[in-house]
């Protein structure tokens, strides 16, 4: 007890001097329901982490780079800024490459605008095509001659033959659409799967495509659909060993998922929690602990959580029992209104070291009303550590229903900064993971 307070204290002494001893580092954090109680051992740390700083890496990765999807030249331009900044950070940092399936994927021109979507590997890849756009509707009704046109179709139902129809008829390419109305959230772009090969490129477009293709009335697009083979995604792996010699005590892993759907710039799913885990690693990199700190960036989580698994399987026994808690960081910062939740989310609903620390931060913080859970969630890269026995759980700004209820903008091109980021939930992330991961950091065994 007596080096965990002096380690604590000396933590809290460097972070005294950042802060000048700022009376604001005691105040009452922006959103909080109550008044902070902080330890000494969080004032390095809330005092320190910036929500502007994280936005600076958000603005690379969703408006730079984009959509980054597992295993194509997008998600390496993210792996390789990730990388560099971990490096310049004075990290160790490891890139772990694994295989990946397939990719199809497609571009839509529209004006002066391209968009990414998918493409189905039963139309024609690797061709371009152009045409004025008809709109079929649900394709129950098609005229007699679409020579020439692109088609396009909306919540076609399942058993019907449409898309095929559409093709034999003469169409130079179908689109495919699917429309939900509130309170679902709008559809992303996807690779259809049809019931046989057309010789026409298809493609699958996220709903805000159809609205806007619809709002344009008759207009002429460009598509172009490509089949990506032999892919490798990588994880990326920053470490730092304990400051304090003796025993192994183990290391504590802040994580996220950097890669996206086709179709998205992924700012808030998961560029959020993606630059939360660099601020960290900023803010982290010079703090004494008794346990080594690794972050983690996962590729291709969207295509089932590989990168994530692939690293779990590589770890040897001795290994994963070193690992103290995996805090995964999932979706941190959507600015959708009802999303007041920020929800504690193990695979089986049990608290375990890293919901037990984040929620212990959430009530030094006076943030505990807004935190609810743990409550049984997987979906996300926190479940191959919890089924290899590690504590780990994702935490995510979701409504106050439950954590099934997400932002309307999931998964779709509309996943951008302007549209579904909220600095102020980025940076009561910041602080609640922030305290947390640190205050497990450096406790001893």
């Amino acid at each position: 007890m007596r080096r965990r307070s002096f380690l604590t204290g000396a933590a809290a002494v460097a972070g005294a001097v950042t802060l000048g001893l700022n009376p604001a580092a005691r105040a009452q954090r922006p959103g909080a329901s109550d008044l902070p109680d902080l330890l000494l051992g969080d004032y390095p740390v809330v005092g320190r982490v910036r929500a502007r700083k994280a936005m600076e890496h958000l603005r690379v990765l969703s408006e730079r780079i984009g959509q980054r999807i597992g295993g194509t030249e997008s998600e390496h331009r993210a792996r390789d800024y990730l990388a560099s900044v971990l490096r310049d950070l004075r990290y160790q940092v490891t890139l772990q490459p694994f295989t990946v399936p397939d990719k199809y994927l497609s571009t839509l021109t529209f004006g002066a605008d391209t968009w990414n979507a998918g493409a189905s590997r039963f139309g024609a890849l690797g061709v371009t095509a152009t045409g004025p756009v008809v709109d079929l509707d649900n394709g129950t009704s098609l005229p007699a001659d679409l020579t020439g046109k692109v088609a396009l179709l909306v919540n076609v139902p399942t058993g019907s033959t449409a898309v095929l129809d559409a093709a034999r008829l003469g169409a130079a390419a179908v689109l495919i659409g699917r429309v939900s109305t509130p309170p679902a959230g709008k559809t992303g772009a996807f690779s259809p799967t049809l019931t046989a090969n057309v010789a026409v490129p298809v493609l699958g477009i996220a709903q805000v495509h159809v609205e806007r293709l619809r709002a344009a009335g008759a207009v002429t697009v460009t598509v172009s659909t490509t089949h990506l083979a032999g892919l490798t995604s990588y994880n990326v792996i920053a470490e730092r060993p304990a400051t304090f010699p003796g025993r192994d005590d183990g290391v504590v892993m802040v994580t996220a998922h950097y890669d996206s759907v086709p179709g998205s710039p992924g700012a808030n799913d998961d560029g959020s929690g993606t630059v939360l885990t660099l601020e960290l690693a900023r803010v982290l990199r010079h703090l004494p602990t008794h346990k080594a700190l690794r972050f983690a960036l996962w590729g291709s989580e969207e295509q089932g959580l590989l990168g994530s698994r692939y690293y779990v399987n590589q770890l040897a026994d001795a290994d994963a029992a070193r690992i103290a808690g995996v805090f995964q960081n999932d979706m941190v910062a959507t600015s959708h209104g009802p999303a007041t939740a920020y929800w504690l989310l193990s695979v089986d609903g049990g608290v375990n070291a890293t919901t037990a620390e984040v929620a212990a931060a959430a009530a030094r913080l006076g943030y505990g009303a807004q935190v609810h859970g743990p409550v049984p969630r997987g979906s996300s890269d926190h479940v191959p550590f919890h089924e290899r026995k590690i504590a780990a759980a994702n935490f995510s700004w979701r409504g106050e229903g439950g954590p099934h209820e997400l932002e309307p903008l999931y998964h779709t091109p509309e996943d951008t900064i302007a549209q579904n980021v909220s600095p102020d939930r980025l940076q009561i992330s910041l602080e609640l993971i922030g305290a947390a991961a640190y205050r497990l950091a450096c406790t001893r065994g």
